[in-house]
């Protein structure tokens, strides 16, 4: 193996209908803002710019500044040393070596980061990515989408070293290398999205999934039993008895509205797993 822990050194949400905020939301080589990705796998979905064709440097030059302090800020807090103390545990620090496999780097992508401009939560999760990269060298280039993303906040995301998606994949990333992706509360369709789209074992094996927790979502559709939501949930369903999910359990006053009921999840599968969806009833509500 290539990577090595020396490279990588550097918790339970109630569940209801409306358990996930979804609010509008939104790491560290200066790019062109020319330069946006295209995987792919994608090129077929369609096409996105933002909304507004106006921006000014005043206004980027305030965004970046509150970027500056809330990157600063989070640095400072007891959930960030308790953030990095949990990805540096002996049993955290092994499953990201097995997804990092022979590879020394992990891609980020990150979804549905809404408007850093308008709201601290999506800045205190930008921040976090941010900082994670700087902390660990096997996180590799950060590429981020939200169809919400305003000129300015394109800009100052390509400033922080981000790459700005020019289509919106819809969470369709296929997991092609390994892939860490940072999508803390994101709507369940685009977990679905992604799962669907990286249903089997060997793609499942090259992600780590920073989100909300899939245990919570089992409890909801436990509790609530309704056949629309678990039909709406299914491969989150499905693929929780081959997921290790570590919950994210210790905040701060301003974390805890941007990161509450978050877990990190790992897909541990073998050739012989048979990959079932509740299409095919290995899924029983009790």
């Amino acid at each position: 193996m290539a990577t090595s822990a020396k490279i990588l050194k550097g918790e339970k949400p109630t569940a209801t209908d409306d358990w996930i905020i979804v609010m509008p939301r939104r790491g560290i080589k200066t790019r062109s803002f020319n330069k946006i990705l295209i995987p792919e796998q994608q090129r077929e979905e369609k096409p996105w710019t933002p909304m507004d064709l106006e921006t000014d440097p005043v206004r980027e030059s305030k965004l970046m500044q509150k970027m500056q302090i809330c990157i600063q800020k989070l640095e400072n807090t007891e959930f960030f040393r308790s953030f990095l103390h949990q990805m540096q545990d002996p049993d955290m620090l092994a499953k990201f070596l097995k997804v990092l496999g022979p590879e020394t780097k992990m891609a980020m992508v990150i979804y549905g980061i809404g408007s850093i401009e308008s709201f601290e939560p999506p800045r205190l999760q930008l921040s976090l990515a941010i900082l994670m990269k700087r902390k660990f060298d096997w996180i590799g280039e950060i590429e981020v989408f939200d169809p919400i993303i305003s000129l300015t906040e394109s800009k100052v995301l390509t400033s922080l070293g981000c790459c700005v998606l020019s289509i919106n994949e819809q969470g369709r990333r296929q997991a092609l290398k390994p892939t860490l992706f940072f999508m803390p509360h994101c709507e369940a369709e685009l977990y679905e999205n992604l799962l669907q789209v990286n249903w089997g074992v060997d793609k499942l094996n090259r992600i780590v999934l920073f989100g909300n927790s899939f245990e919570a979502y089992e409890h909801h559709v436990s509790v609530f039993k309704n056949s629309v939501i678990v039909n709406s949930r299914k491969h989150i369903l499905a693929v929780r008895r081959f997921t290790k999910e570590f919950i994210v359990s210790t905040f701060s006053d301003d974390s805890i509205r941007a990161f509450h009921g978050s877990s990190w999840h790992f897909f541990d599968l073998n050739c012989e797993t048979d990959l079932q969806t509740l299409d095919d009833k290995h899924y029983i509500i009790a």
